[in-house]
């Protein structure tokens, strides 16, 4: 029996492919996984202490990531953030800031900052 409903195109599986051996044989091993797939402390990972050991030479190798703007910006104004995409800050931001600067002015009273 054949069905007349839809194109070929649906029946057939294009995204199952069969590589040639020698396009397997020349893939990059090590770099295939998706990014972060492994937890450096998983206790259930397989890697070798070998593979482990390289990843973690390069990690100190590795300039350390620049923190987002966004970041630092609500680290010194909780409302920042907000204010500079012209929004107004949510109640939560607002409450984070006041408690902030009621801190730094208890701070700065007992002489400590």
């Amino acid at each position: 029996m054949s069905s007349n409903v839809g194109g070929s195109g649906v029946y057939e599986a294009g995204d199952q492919r069969n590589y040639k051996q020698s396009e397997v044989n020349e893939a990059d091993r090590y770099k295939e996984g998706k990014e972060n797939s492994h937890k450096a402390n998983d206790p259930k990972d397989e890697r070798s202490i070998a593979n482990k050991l390289a990843r973690e030479s390069k990690r100190e190798n590795e300039p350390e990531p620049e923190k987002d703007t966004e970041t630092m910006q609500s680290k010194k104004d909780a409302t920042l953030p907000a204010r500079s995409h012209g929004n107004e800050p949510s109640k939560g931001a607002k409450i984070d800031q006041e408690l902030k600067d009621e801190e730094e002015a208890e701070l700065k009273k007992k002489g400590k900052n």
